[in-house]
């Protein structure tokens, strides 16, 4: 039997894996305790859950697109 031709390679999904792997960090960095009415949580505005955890997600869904669109090599 012929091999399928998939779109992508075996490096396309591993630059896929590491992509949704570091939108996942960003994601938890993002997460912590919330303010209710009772309370108020300065810890929601630190800086890393304004800055470094989005742009950790951002350059994720860049890497992401960047596994798509490599092209696999030929044998």
């Amino acid at each position: 039997m012929e091999k399928q031709k998939l779109a992508f390679g075996k490096t396309n999904f591993i630059l896929l894996a590491i992509g949704m792997a570091i939108i996942i960090l960003g994601f938890l960095l993002m997460t912590g305790p919330g303010s209710t009415e009772g309370t108020f949580e300065p810890d929601i505005f630190s800086v890393r859950r304004i800055k470094i955890a989005p742009a950790i997600c951002f350059f994720g869904f860049i890497f992401m697109i960047y596994g798509i669109l490599k092209k696999p090599k030929k044998d």
